[in-house]
């Protein structure tokens, strides 16, 4: 009885397939679509997505989007003047449905000192709506779109000169659903890759204006997610329960390099390739251009921190590319049983690689504590992977910082430690030690402040060291210590 009402319904059209439209008559194309009603979008900051959207017809929706000209925090003790659209690097999130019309406003702060506009690589048009944006400070651009093609897509600054203004952080995405809807997921988030050129090197302190010709030759200093070193850390991780399948919405603002995105200890379930309709499965790291996006689907088997890197692996080490993912639940041992022995093996022929650079000059300390900060950006620059954040070291491999015999003994060896490097056999807290310890090419300051911090932390001396002491006691880097 019920199938032949439902039958009957459709044969007098008024019944709905589940994508609104009535059954056996295709939808309108999007840009014929009726508009019903409208609604002020929800924008959300990095690395939050604004909630699935649930209605089935395009309606009008309006977006205030505001740049902003602002100072953040670039890496520890470093400083840059980001162009912004919405007051963070990327930009706000926007979303929409296919067929929507967007009215969209471009509100330019009056502080600022630049004139903007806006290219959504979503809008079919010329410009992509970079002609009909162009906006002086303290004035609002107004332009409309129709949204025709789902997908994710990067939206840009692109006034003269364009590398500029993205270089500075002007970009973010706009994600277009699809009319029949997504599949749902647990959480979704928005991480986005973009590099940064400054006058000074790589963790030289201040604030650092932009470099153009860095930007024109392609050598970033900085390549990060979410617009700064360890946005997305230990401390302020993105979060996840084991079993539960997480959406990332991955883009790459450029404005030069190809990101080779990947997520170290787990395997994508789904990835749409540039983030078009094309979905293929059980992928390890998938290339994302510049000014390009992907979306990737992936389920965490067992608990623990994994880290998502750009796998032109010194982008992720050296210049600032690697965030943190937290996954709770059960160490699920018959998927991963983590160390189960350790075992010393000493190839013959085993030597440290040797790096080679000049120390940048380090802003001089004026008392114990500037001297303490200092020495703390140096330590988890150069020293935090082996010796840990929290100075404990890894067991059988790195020797402990922290309550240190061997550090604590002799102001004079500890110089020479850093500066010259250490290999061989020494024992530390009672436990021998036969690892290799690279001499670092650091700057008298550099030395001070670093030595200084880890004596004044983890229960250790609180000894001061000053530049003129390490001049004093530095030595050469020994050849089986290398250097770095």
């Amino acid at each position: 009885m019920l199938m032949r009402l439902l039958t009957a319904l459709m044969l007098l059209g008024l019944t709905t397939t589940c994508n609104g439209f009535p059954p056996g008559k295709p939808p309108p194309k999007p840009a014929d679509e009726p508009i019903v009603g409208e609604e002020q979008a929800v924008l959300t900051d990095p690395p939050e997505v604004p909630p699935a959207i649930t209605r089935d017809h395009a309606t009008k929706v309006i977006i205030h989007l505001e740049v902003k000209e602002v100072v953040q925090r670039l890496a520890d003790g470093v400083d840059f003047t980001f162009w912004t659209f919405g007051g963070k690097v990327p930009g706000k999130f926007i979303r929409v449905r296919q067929g929507d019309l967007v009215e969209f406003h471009l509100d330019n702060h009056p502080d600022n000192k630049m004139p903007h506009n806006i290219d959504l690589h979503a809008v079919n048009g010329p410009g992509g709506g970079a002609s009909a944006s162009l906006t002086a400070p303290g004035h609002s651009s107004v332009f409309t779109f129709r949204v025709l093609n789902p997908g994710l897509y990067v939206y840009h600054c692109a006034t003269a000169p364009v590398a500029m203004h993205i270089g500075n952080g002007m970009y973010g995405l706009i994600l277009v659903e699809p009319r029949e809807g997504m599949r749902r997921v647990k959480r979704e988030y928005y991480v986005m890759q973009g590099e940064f050129y400054t006058k000074g090197s790589y963790g030289d302190r201040g604030l650092q204006p932009f470099s153009m010709e860095k930007a024109i030759d392609e050598r970033p200093d900085y390549v990060v997610f979410n617009g700064a070193v360890g946005a997305i850390s230990e401390k302020n991780p993105l979060v996840a329960n084991v079993g539960q399948t997480v959406r990332l919405y991955v883009g790459n603002g450029g404005p030069n390099l190809i990101s080779s995105f990947h997520v170290i200890g787990d395997i994508f379930d789904r990835v749409r390739t540039e983030a078009g309709g094309l979905e293929t499965t059980d992928v390890q790291t998938t290339l994302i251009p510049a000014g390009g996006a992907a979306q990737v689907e992936l389920t965490f088997d067992t608990a623990g921190t994994y880290l998502l890197v750009d796998h032109a692996i010194a982008r992720a080490f050296n210049r600032g590319a690697l965030a943190h993912f937290r996954v709770y639940g059960d160490d699920v041992k018959n998927v991963y049983s983590g160390k189960i022995s350790d075992e010393v093996y000493l190839p013959e022929g085993t030597q440290i690689r040797v790096a080679t650079g000049n120390a940048p000059a380090a802003p001089a300390a004026t008392n114990k504590g500037e001297r303490i900060e200092a020495g703390r950006i140096v330590f988890t620059t150069n020293c935090a992977s082996c010796h840990q954040l929290n100075g404990q070291g890894i067991p059988n491999a790195f020797p402990p910082l922290a309550e240190s015999d061997y550090l604590n003994a002799d102001m004079k060896r500890a110089v020479a430690v850093v500066s010259g490097g250490l290999s061989g056999k020494i024992m530390v807290n009672g436990k021998e030690y036969n690892s290799v310890m690279p001499a670092w090419q650091l700057s008298d300051e550099d030395i001070a402040n670093v030595l200084t911090y880890v004596s004044s932390s983890w229960g250790n001396k609180g000894e001061e060291f000053t530049p003129q002491f390490v001049a004093q006691h530095r030595v050469a880097p020994t050849a089986s210590a290398g250097g770095h």
